[in-house]
Order: C-alpha cells, then structure tokens, then sequence
C-alpha cells in the first residue's frame, strides 16, 4: 500500500507541471552508455506562436569517472530536415572540488542541461532529438539513463 501512495503522489506532482510538453528518458542498460548508442526523443508541436525551452537531462552515478560529457545533439523537423546538431559539454561534477553538481539522493545525480532557450518552431508537427555520447570511450560507465524535456519557455 505504501508503494501505491508513493505513486500516485509522484503522477499527482508530474500532472501539476504545466509547462511540460515533453518529458521523457531512455534507462541505459548496466549503466553504461556505448557510442554507438543514440538516444532517440520525439516530440509533438502543436503551437508555432509559442516559444520553447529544449533540455537534455542525464542520470549518473557518482562513480562516473569524469568531470564533464561531452555530447552530439541533432533536432530535426517532421521532414527529416536537421535544424540544428552540436557538440556540446557540461559538467557533472565540479572540476576543482569533484562535488557532484546537479540533484542528487544517495549516490546518484540527476542533471538538466539546456540545449536551446526561448526556441520558435516555424511548423506543427513532430520533431526528434538524437543525443549521442562524444567521450573518448566507446563504453561511457555510470550513466544510468538520458532523456530529453521540451516545455514552455515563461
């Protein structure tokens, strides 16, 4: 009975964001994130007047061997068209201190990083986010899942 509790008061919290439009994760297997692993995110966009946020949200374990991830994003439109597709990085864990960043219980830490701010799309329809691991290991350990969040810009 507890457990049932604990979720419906966790539906009841995640039903009350009401600048959520997409928010979604894919749980790595054995926490290890390969490089040939692309993580795939679609979306549906239904008002062009609207301006959006796009986020990348990570889950790590704290014995993560770096500091930082470096990563490849790719947005495309309902046609297969890329709009955009970067290498990025951010940190995970403070490079001076090593004190884990982001939010965290216990040994794991959750992370949400912008990707694009205040974001117009110029037609409905879906879109899809591809995230891909860009470290010098083709076996990324200690990343336990990578998701993706769209959501109203306020």
């Amino acid at each position: 009975m507890k457990h049932f509790s604990v979720i419906i008061l966790s539906v009841f919290i995640l039903s009350c964001d009401s600048t959520r439009v997409y928010d979604d994760f894919n749980d790595l297997d054995d926490a290890y994130w390969h490089v040939d692993s692309v993580q795939h995110f679609s979306f549906q966009i239904k008002d062009t007047l609207k301006r959006y946020n796009i986020y990348a949200t990570f889950r790590n374990s704290s014995s993560y061997p770096f500091y930082n991830i470096y990563f490849q994003y790719s947005l495309k439109d309902s046609s297969d068209n890329t709009l955009e597709e970067k290498l990025t990085e951010f940190n995970l864990f403070d490079p001076k201190t090593g004190k884990p960043l982001g939010s965290g219980l216990g040994d794991l830490f959750d992370h949400t990083f912008t990707l694009k701010k205040n974001h117009t799309f110029k037609e409905t329809g879906e879109y899809k986010l591809a995230l891909q691991q860009f470290m010098r290991m083709d076996t990324l350990p200690f990343i336990l899942s990578v998701g993706a969040r769209v959501e109203f810009s306020e």
